[in-house]
């Protein structure tokens, strides 16, 4: 008999492996401000790199600007370089207090450009939990191996991560649609 638990294993891979689905799918620039562009950014403060978000505050006063007030003046300029280094593609604007990031609206070609970033996304979230399901198969074949389970049990294992593995590519597939849905309506 399979334990229910070598299920779960597995599947909660498969969970984590959406829940970095989701959190790419924040970092694509959808012409409205979201700081979660940010979160991959970091700054040398201090002599080590760290979050903007940790040493600044963060604010949206409009859909399409983003404001940052650095706690520590000094840190403004090493913000404004890393702002420019990162591929967000936006210019920053320091007035000296703030640093303020304004979202152009996006050109149809640009759109389109995000779609095909986000399918690439979840093609390798999909091929994520294929890689999942085949080392689940793995495991129950070295389990069957084994004698601790039988051969009716490792056919009713490889239904039963097939359906998880189908459950998550369904996920992954929402998960897409909707950050392309969000980017063409802008």
């Amino acid at each position: 008999m399979v334990n229910k638990d070598d299920y779960k294993q597995f599947s909660d891979k498969m969970d984590k492996t959406i829940s970095l689905l989701k959190e790419q799918m924040n970092t694509v620039r959808a012409g409205r401000a979201n700081p979660a562009i940010l979160d991959k950014l970091t700054v040398p403060y201090y002599g080590t790199d760290t979050p903007i978000n940790q040493i600044a505050g963060i604010s949206v006063p409009e859909a399409r600007l983003l404001v940052i007030t650095p706690w520590d003046s000094s840190a403004l300029k090493e913000i404004e370089k890393a702002i420019q280094r990162s591929d967000i593609g936006i210019n920053p604007a320091n007035d000296g207090k703030v640093i303020k990031l304004v979202f152009p609206p996006l050109t149809e070609e640009r759109r389109k450009q995000l779609t095909k970033l986000t399918k690439s996304y979840g093609e390798d979230a999909k091929t994520a939990v294929r890689n999942i399901r085949r080392d689940a198969i793995e495991f129950f074949k070295n389990q069957k191996k084994k004698s601790v389970i039988t051969e009716d049990d490792m056919k009713d294992a490889e239904k039963e991560m097939q359906k998880i593995t189908d459950n998550h590519i369904t996920q992954i597939d929402k998960v897409v649609a909707d950050k392309d849905k969000e980017l063409m309506e802008i």
